[in-house]
């Protein structure tokens, strides 16, 4: 079976990496085990940052050129070539998708959305027209697929079939092979590691916007955290990155800053660190704690949006009012003062990534949904 792929907000292809990136690579592989064909037929992307009227116009017409470009190569091809399904991933206001529905409703083919999301107050804001064509697209869906329970409350208004709204929560690949841990403890040592301190990890690019925004307050927990037993070791790089350095200037003695790093030393750092931190400010889930749960380290993170669908409170780790920096620090120090606590919820996280956000689950709950409705 055939599906066409397409993800407005960036494409699997795109060179720069991000969450976004990597979730929409992830899908195509999910679908693929699952026994899909899939194909991506466009890298148009519809991503407005700026809520630029004209500039959305510009993007509406691109795309809508771009789909009529989509359904001239279909028709010169024999229809068992085509695709039998469309699955957009990321649908919201910023991004909304002009190709799939037109696409999907020229050949009468079902249309899925994975990771839609519904704000009703961009209803009459600068993003007003993208607002209009996500919410269209959402209700054309026979399947949307939403990643975190918050979206998946704003998306059932939508909704006339409840059958069409679908958990899929936010999942992993196979782990990478990881770095001996002689030469993760080189790498630490090489950036003034004291071994005999616990060592806490952060792993996030350094760039404006919301990362900038949980950099600064996992600065601000930096001066609260009590005691002298601690590291902190920050995974990352960006054009902020010299800003990030400087709200760490107070604590900077027990700061690790280790740039950017490839797949094995990081989960070489997911194993050898006793705890990930995180505030977690505005972001929609977060795939480094399901990173961080796969390699059996427990989380302090922030409670806002998607987090809670990938921490589970008490269970895998502590979650945090938003924004609460003095709570942060406590959760910290109360897991760093109660090692047994600290182990079992490292137990539960790997169990957790494991057992419920691999890539076998998210494959089985795609093949079940996609073929009921092609059926």
């Amino acid at each position: 079976m055939k599906l066409g792929f397409y993800a407005p907000m960036k494409s699997p292809n795109h060179p720069v990496p991000s969450g976004d990136r990597r979730v929409a690579r992830l899908l195509m592989k999910a679908l693929r085990e699952a026994g899909f064909e899939v194909d991506l037929y466009s890298e148009f992307r519809s991503f407005d940052k700026n809520g630029d009227k004209s500039c959305q116009e510009e993007i509406r017409l691109a795309g809508l050129a771009e789909a009529e470009r989509i359904i001239s190569v279909l028709e010169n091809i024999e229809p068992g070539a085509r695709p039998q399904a469309w699955f957009t991933y990321h649908v919201y206001h910023k991004a909304p998708d002009w190709i799939g529905p037109k696409v999907s409703g020229h050949f009468g083919i079902p249309y899925f959305v994975a990771e839609a999301s519904h704000a009703p107050k961009q209803k009459e804001g600068p993003w007003a027209m993208g607002y209009e064509a996500a919410e269209k697209a959402i209700k054309q869906a026979s399947r949307v697929f939403h990643m975190t329970r918050l979206d998946g409350a704003c998306l059932k208004p939508l909704l006339d079939r409840q059958d069409a709204l679908v958990y899929l929560p936010p999942f992993l690949d196979e782990q990478p092979a990881a770095l001996a841990e002689k030469d993760v403890e080189r790498l630490l040592e090489n950036a003034g590691w004291d071994c005999q301190k616990s060592l806490l990890l952060t792993v996030a690019m350094m760039r404006s916007g919301d990362k900038l925004q949980s950099y600064r307050q996992l600065a601000e927990v930096s001066r609260l955290l009590d005691g002298e037993d601690w590291q902190l070791a920050i995974v990352g790089d960006g054009p902020q990155k010299d800003l990030i350095r400087s709200f760490f200037e107070p604590a900077k003695d027990r700061l690790l800053f280790l740039g950017a790093l490839e797949a094995p030393a990081l989960f070489g750092l997911y194993k050898k660190a006793d705890l990930y931190v995180w505030p977690a400010h505005g972001e929609a889930y977060g795939m480094t704690f399901l990173e961080a749960a796969s390699c059996g380290l427990p989380a302090v993170a922030g409670d806002i949006r998607g987090v809670p669908d990938v921490v589970l409170a008490d269970k895998t780790g502590l979650l945090c009012p938003a924004g609460d920096m003095p709570a942060f620090a406590a959760a910290i120090r109360k897991l760093l003062d109660e090692p047994h606590l600290r182990g079992q919820l490292g137990e539960n996280a790997a169990n957790f990534a494991r057992d419920k956000r691999g890539l076998e689950a998210a494959s089985s709950v795609l093949k079940q949904q996609l073929s009921e409705v092609l059926s």
